[in-house]
């Protein structure tokens, strides 16, 4: 150890080589095959391609060819590509701080180059032939193909054997690669993409419409089960498509965010969406969701790390409570029985797609606006039912009535007309497809859940005076967010003020949170202030609340109803937003078609 200090005493400053320059920054660029493959594949998106083909060999790891037929490389220009921060896609600070292109660094191409044997051929389209540039001798040569590039590279981290000791599997690094280029695919529809591994053609996609290529990319199966979003807030738009809590998953694989057409991992818009989530997933399920968000370029800062993965919102409230709001509108388009919503507003425009992204989406883009009650909600609430139950049984909220004569006929009802009550829990009703089964407390609880919050919202919550203050120590930057965030704090009941140095004194709390620990609630709050500027926390705690105050309030099991409080809870069900699920993410309803009774019974054959 102490000849490792002595050694680095002696040593005096200097400037590193070029070549282990490059290495270095090549670690932070080039992490596998995946890496090269999406470099690669941005510059060919950059130069127009309509057609793109990746070839690999053993995953990738000894060959990766990517030929587009975009505008091409002028021959003069070759060997200025290949070196560090050589770039014709900005030229100052202002095109830096208003970036329009997948790339912008100047960094892929030198590189790869210094860990890999790289070769580029190219033509532009006033060339007479292409032009084919070897990195390693700097040689230019005559070359057949063309308008486009072609970029080929061989024995990816041969000169760097320990990183390349650190790639996975022949099988892992390929399906990395696939995942790459699917990412592409995604987003750029009028884009054709093909990729080939030893000889085999193993992912194709051809040109197409934005919702035919999310079908051919992430599956029918995602499309039929996830809702369109579709918001415009002017500067920041976001379209896509959020799954139904019923087909969450397992694992986080199904997710896919890109910003102004560039695919990014942020950990802003993935708390948005699990707060979007956060009543209608049960238990420890990850939500399927494709998100488009479209920013005026000088709102968003792409170059914040050399992946370009990553991105850094000038408004990241602003951003974060778009996308909650936006994913929580889609969900909670009550989406009940075979044709609870015009084919027009669902499927339709999900068939017509668009031929360029982000032109024409599933849903028409529609200015954010959050009324206090759905469209879908009944405008006032109907006459209570008289209760055949004692009065200290009675749910605060009960069933509606049920109009039998200005409520349409039945076939025009999505969950039908009730038939009977089964074991004291489930309704059955029959509709227009065959036989309706709900689940009648989990179905009440949503109902009475979102009342409750319709009813406080933009209410102020009742507060609780501290007898004595609760003080606790704070960092300079909870103080400095306390000081700047004062009177939002009072607005959530939050009387949260400096009384030392390095101490905060709280001296209310919201009443329906006094119970709780109150200091760690404080913090809670100020740490999602300082991140985000509210306190989603607080209002995920109200919302507990109101949910544990519907259970108790929703029709119990084993309570007998009449034919007429079964239809009337039908009814509420069509009118209530997010009625799929109960506040706890468990379906509420269950549709068994004809078909399937017939097959029960073996009708038909």
């Amino acid at each position: 150890m102490n000849a490792v200090i002595e050694a680095r005493m002696r040593r005096p400053i200097r400037e590193l080589p070029g070549e282990l320059i490059s290495q270095i920054a090549a670690g932070e660029v080039v992490e596998r095959p995946a890496s090269v493959v999406r470099e690669l594949i941005d510059n060919a998106v950059d130069a127009g391609a309509t057609s793109i083909v990746v070839r690999l060999v053993g995953g990738g790891v000894r060959a990766i060819a990517v030929e587009d037929d975009g505008d091409g490389i002028a021959a003069g220009e070759l060997p200025l590509a290949l070196r560090r921060h050589a770039t014709s896609k900005i030229a100052s600070l202002a095109e830096l701080e208003g970036v329009a292109t997948l790339g912008f660094r100047g960094e892929a191409l030198a590189a790869i180059a210094s860990v890999a044997e790289l070769s580029i051929a190219s033509r532009t389209a006033d060339a007479a032939h292409a032009t084919r540039l070897d990195a390693r001798t700097g040689e230019l040569l005559p070359a057949a193909r063309g308008t486009g590039t072609s970029v080929e590279v061989r024995e990816l981290f041969f000169n760097t054997p320990a990183r390349r000791k650190f790639l996975k599997t022949e099988a892992t690094e390929l399906a990395h690669c696939v995942e790459a280029v699917r990412r592409q695919a995604i987003v750029r529809p009028e884009v054709a993409f093909a990729v080939w591994h030893e000889g085999k053609l193993v992912a194709h996609w051809l040109r197409a419409g934005l919702a035919e290529r999310t079908a051919d990319v992430l599956g029918a199966e995602f499309v039929a089960h996830s809702r369109a979003v579709g918001v415009d807030l002017g500067g920041l738009s976001i379209v896509g498509r959020a799954g139904t809590p019923e087909s969450a998953r397992g694992r986080t694989d199904l997710q896919y965010v890109f910003v102004n057409g560039r695919h990014i991992r942020d950990k802003l818009i993935g708390h948005a969406v699990r707060a979007a989530y956060d009543d209608v997933l049960h238990g420890g399920r990850h939500p399927a969701y494709l998100l488009f968000i479209e920013v005026v370029p000088e709102r968003v800062d792409v170059n914040v790390h050399p992946t370009k993965i990553e991105v850094r919102f000038r408004d990241s409230r602003e951003v974060h409570e778009a996308v909650r709001k936006a994913v929580q509108a889609a969900l909670a388009m009550a989406v009940i029985g075979p044709d609870a919503l015009p084919a027009t507003e669902q499927d339709e425009p999900a068939k017509a797609g668009a031929t360029r992204w982000p032109g024409d989406a599933w849903a028409t883009q529609r200015t954010l606006a959050w009324p206090a009650a759905s469209p879908l909600r009944a405008a006032e609430p109907t006459p209570a039912f008289w209760s055949r139950e004692p009065a200290s049984a009675v749910s605060p909220y009960p069933l509606s009535t049920a109009e039998q004569g200005g409520g349409g006929e039945s076939d025009d009802w999505p969950l039908g007309r009730a038939l009977a009550q089964v074991a004291g829990t489930f309704v059955l009703a029959e509709n227009a497809a065959g036989l309706v089964i709900v689940d009648m407390h989990a179905a009440h609880e949503r109902i009475v859940y979102e009342r409750l919050k319709a009813e406080l919202d933009g209410v102020a919550p009742q507060v609780q005076p501290l007898l004595i203050p609760a003080t606790f120590a704070a960092s300079a930057a909870e103080i400095a967010t306390a000081e700047a965030s004062a009177d939002a704090l009072r607005a959530l009941g939050l009387d949260l003020a400096p009384l030392a140095a390095g101490t905060l004194a709280l001296r209310s709390v919201p009443a329906a949170l006094a119970d709780g620990d109150v200091v760690e609630l404080a913090r809670s709050v100020l740490a999602e202030f300082a991140e985000l500027g509210a306190s989603s926390v607080l209002e995920r705690a109200r919302d507990r609340l109101l949910s544990t105050m519907a259970c108790h309030g929703a029709v119990r099991a084993n309570r007998q109803l009449t034919i007429d409080e079964m239809n009337a809870l039908l009814r509420d069900m069509e009118r209530t937003d997010r009625a799929d699920q109960c506040n706890h993410g468990r379906p509420t309803w269950r549709q068994v078609s004809l078909r399937e009774l017939d097959q029960l019974f073996w009708r038909g054959r």
